[in-house]
């Protein structure tokens, strides 16, 4: 039986780790009258997609209690697009529903009560849900993180994952959302949005370095390129020893591939952001908040590409 170099490669391990690999990258400069006509742009594409993807979608029929009729359900999700889309109260969405409402074909008053309760009915996250799975498509690049979901100013990421409030994500190479997990810690999280994405292969830092996991994603048909821990050897499944043979034999390349996951954590960055904190306390409305933020993000992420790409 062939010994495999585990020791050889711990020494490898610490050296990756300690950064002994990396040269610093070029930053990139930015075109501001083009970035400012691209956002004027994008208010315009923002108000059409939310108007014709939520007609386009199926609405889950519910009866109301007797001689109260159920608001549209789909003019609810309008309503919680815009209001995360422009950052608004549901206090302050009143007004600016009345100006926007028929662009985006609400064709009744909604009022700010109305709008609150909308982010924890089960007919607004089956829409969100249904839009959601419309607006990715995958390049096959694909990467993981987990990051911590502000609810205050003064949270810092550790206070979130003690508090429960966390999100574990899986995107491709524009950063486009495949899928995402607001339940379960980050490396559980993973072995669930393993099953629903599709991809050539996927990146994941230490955090998930899990010999099951990398099995499940081998199995799936994807590469995996999980980052090593000091204490890991060579020995175990194949698709383990395969992902870091693949390492050891030849770095430069292991690593290129593996950072571009930094997409993922730009995601993350990007995402918060834009959209700030969480403002929702029960994990339904949660749900609904971060869904609706996410259709918008791939939304305006699938413009950009298909603008660069004519």
């Amino acid at each position: 039986m062939t010994k495999l170099p585990n020791e050889e490669f711990r020494q490898l391990v610490c050296l990756i780790r300690d950064k002994e690999f990396y040269e610093p990258e070029d930053i990139r400069p930015i075109d501001w009258p083009k970035y400012n006509l691209t956002q004027i742009k994008d208010a315009k594409e923002t108000l059409n997609f939310i108007r014709t993807q939520v007609d386009e979608v199926d609405a889950l029929l519910l009866k109301g209690k007797a001689g109260k009729p159920l608001t549209n359900p789909k003019y609810l999700v309008k309503s919680i697009l815009i209001c995360e889309a422009l950052g608004l109260t549901e206090r302050n969405a009143q007004g600016w529903l009345e100006i926007l409402g028929p662009f985006v074909g609400i064709d009744e008053h909604l009022d700010d009560r109305t709008i609150g309760d909308a982010y924890d009915k089960i007919e607004v996250i089956y829409l969100l849900k249904q839009i959601f799975e419309k607006t990715k498509n995958s390049d096959g690049i694909l990467s993981g993180d987990g990051t911590g979901l502000e609810t205050s100013r003064k949270q810092n990421y550790e206070s979130y994952k003690k508090a429960g409030n966390h999100m574990t994500s899986i995107v491709d190479s524009r950063e486009v959302v495949q899928d995402f997990d607001i339940y379960e810690h980050e490396c559980k999280a993973m072995h669930i949005l393993i099953e629903n994405v599709y991809g050539n292969s996927l990146r994941l830092d230490a955090g998930f370095n899990d010999r099951k996991l990398v099995k499940k994603i081998d199995s799936r048909g994807i590469v995996p390129y999980i980052f090593p821990k000091k204490i890991n050897n060579l020995n175990g499944s194949v698709a383990w020893k395969s992902m870091y043979m693949d390492l050891f034999f030849d770095v430069m390349t292991w690593l290129t591939e593996y950072h571009k996951r930094s997409h993922s954590e730009s995601f993350h960055s990007s995402f918060k952001t834009r959209y700030g904190i969480i403002t929702k306390r029960r994990l339904s409305s949660i749900l609904s908040q971060v869904t609706a933020r996410i259709i918008l993000h791939n939304r305006r992420r699938l413009s950009y590409f298909n603008r660069i790409n004519g």
